[in-house]
């Protein structure tokens, strides 16, 4: 996630310093860049460039600020909003889609403030499709649909959720087992269902919850033993609140290709792992991959991990884990659009 803070007062700028401190720690916190006054020229580039944005402010210019930017549930960045002394984390844009809710809370946990969350089906306890859909890394086909299903769920209507009995969804099972929000769901399977979709239908509605491409790239010290090198996948994983069984595919760069550790770790967890091109990896380019000067001294490429996981997952895909080091492992974890 990229994180923009605006403030306009000098307490709200020492607030966002703080902020930002604890932020940039947040391995899920690809970059966090600070904005000072100057609102209506800050807030059309904030818009567009960053996928949260912190307001330190009154509510009242944050409103008047985003009004004329806002457009759809689907894509507005998620926004939150924070009073100068750091009493409230409103959610106040994008609360599911946009992951605006679960961010107010992280937020609010670091500045030891009261969050306030407004959507119906939080404040109801009730799981919303659009959630499941966002902490799931699933896409949704058909946006409009949403707040059909999320009145049913509201009244504690049965969903029915369909899928492939020939694809492994744990990672879903064990999401609904686990979550502490209320769904009413049935599951039922059928063959003619892409094993990378979901199907939740209810009286002649249908949503179809496609799998955006989960990679997690892998770099190691050579000789790594399986089982560090899955003690640091676990933690990133552990960090984004998905299992192993959700990760589509490990990745690495060809030199790692006959590196033992990685190999049995593709097998134990029954993920396919993929070795990328050193040719591939010196032409990537892209302003979120992090520089190692050192690995550019042994291998001339300046990183493993970061640009193999976002080269695997395709096109346009995004970093959701940036480099983290685990005692001579690092890990990134990049997602499909």
């Amino acid at each position: 996630m990229k994180v923009a803070i605006i403030s306009v007062s000098n307490k709200g700028q020492e607030l966002a310093h703080d902020l930002k401190d604890n932020l940039d720690s947040d391995s899920t916190i690809l970059k966090c860049d600070l904005y000072h006054k100057n609102v209506k020229k800050y807030f059309p580039i904030l818009f567009y460039e960053y996928d949260a944005i912190i307001a330190v402010m009154a509510s009242g210019i944050l409103i008047r600020s985003i009004a004329p930017l806002v457009e759809s549930k689907v894509t507005d960045p998620a926004v939150i909003n924070i009073d100068d002394n750091g009493q409230f984390v409103i959610s106040t844009l994008s609360g599911h889609l946009g992951g605006a809710n679960e961010f107010a809370n992280k937020v609010a946990a670091l500045i030891d403030a009261t969050p306030v969350i407004t959507t119906s089906t939080d404040v109801n306890n009730k799981l919303g499709i659009d959630v499941l859909a966002k902490d799931l890394y699933l896409s949704i086909d058909n946006t409009k649909e949403i707040l059909h299903f999320n009145k049913a769920i509201l009244e504690g209507r049965e969903i029915s959720i369909t899928l492939n009995p020939n694809r492994n969804f744990e990672y879903l099972f064990e999401y609904l087992n686990n979550v502490t929000l209320e769904i009413n769901v049935s599951i039922n399977y059928s063959s003619k269902v892409n094993t990378d979709e979901i199907h939740v239908s209810f009286e002649g509605h249908e949503l179809i919850l496609r799998e955006r491409k989960v990679v997690a790239g892998i770099g190691c010290r050579r000789g790594k033993e399986c089982k560090y090198i899955y003690n640091g996948l676990k933690k990133s994983l552990d960090d984004l609140k998905i299992l192993p069984s959700r990760v589509n595919m490990l990745t690495s760069a060809e030199i790692k290709k006959d590196e033992k550790g990685i190999l049995e770790l593709s097998e134990k967890l029954n993920i396919p792992v993929e070795f990328v091109d050193i040719d591939k990896l010196k032409l990537f380019e892209s302003s979120d991959v992090s520089k190692s000067e050192f690995v550019y001294s042994k291998f001339g490429i300046y990183g493993v991990c970061e640009p193999s996981a976002l080269i695997m997952a395709g096109f346009d895909s995004e970093l959701i884990y940036k480099k983290t080091s685990y005692d001579g492992v690092t890990i990134a974890v990049a997602v499909s659009k």
